[in-house]
């Protein structure tokens, strides 16, 4: 009995904490501005990035790798100016610039890794001498297929807020991310396989094939977790990330499915490309 007790006090112990901390306007302040700041350093690591390869190999233009890491600067500089100014963002007038400001760099964190697909569905297609010449229309076509979808959403909350569009939207990002998920365990796991049929004496070949492994298992648990959490996010209000009151929640989303995988991803692809005889440096056409 005194056992039971002392765990009935321990659980409403937190549970106190958790809501304290969630009304707290200063906790609230200082959370968001934590990830404002891991967001900014995450933004300024993919900058440098990206000028050290354009300093390494300047006679090529917009490749994959430039634009990967262009991207993931835009996704990361927009989330720490959104968390900077959070605040005033839920004060916004109508409430689709909100929806607007939180969903539009989730748009463009799927489209930076899906990126990634299509770089290694590209490698893996022409180690096995198959025609690439659809993926990058398909590329194309999916990311507009999704941002027109989800654009249609925004303009509908315009015109009337329908709380069954809200829920849409929410389940539409799911959908999104499950995809993207499906496609690094494809595309990633495919060409993981395929490298490790190769001979892996060779220091650099090892390398890749740790490269490919822990980026396809990092992808695609962030975008299975973004995945999970959504659902959640669509039917629980006690979820709700778009709400000042849930910062906790927010830093704990925030951290596991974009600052967390996009400092390991970048992490691991450090390494600039060689100066010369480049193969596997695809630009963007």
């Amino acid at each position: 009995m005194a056992s039971s007790a002392v765990t009935a006090y321990e659980m409403t112990a937190a549970s106190n904490w958790w809501d304290e901390v969630n009304k707290s306007a200063v906790w609230q302040d200082r959370i968001f501005h934590v990830l404002a700041a891991l967001y900014g350093v995450v933004a300024v690591v993919a900058l440098v990035q990206l000028v050290r390869i354009q300093l390494r190999v300047p006679e090529f233009g917009w490749t994959t790798q430039k634009v990967f890491h262009f991207l993931n600067f835009l996704v990361n500089g927009v989330r720490c100016v959104v968390f900077v100014f959070r605040r005033d963002i839920q004060k916004l007038s109508p409430e689709i610039v909100q929806h607007i400001l939180l969903d539009l760099p989730s748009l463009a964190f799927f489209t930076t890794y899906a990126l990634l697909v299509l770089f290694w569905a590209e490698i893996y297609y022409q180690a096995r001498a198959v025609s690439t010449d659809g993926l990058r229309p398909s590329f194309f076509t999916i990311n507009a297929v999704v941002y027109a979808v989800q654009i249609a959403m925004w303009l509908i909350l315009w015109w009337k807020p329908i709380p069954v569009v809200v829920i849409l939207s929410k389940m539409f990002f799911a959908g999104v991310s499950l995809f993207a998920a499906l496609g690094f365990l494809l595309y990633g796991g495919r060409l993981f396989l395929m490298l490790q049929r190769f001979p892996v004496e060779s220091k650099g070949r090892r390398k890749k094939l740790q490269e490919v492994g822990y980026v396809t298992t990092i992808c695609f648990l962030c975008f299975l977790v973004r995945c999970i959490m959504m659902c959640f996010d669509a039917f629980d209000e006690a979820a709700d990330l778009d709400v000042l009151d849930h910062p906790i929640l927010n830093f704990i989303y925030y951290l596991l499915v974009e600052i967390l995988p996009s400092s390991l991803v970048l992490f691991i692809l450090r390494k600039l490309p060689p100066k010369r005889g480049i193969t596997q440096y695809h630009p963007i056409r």
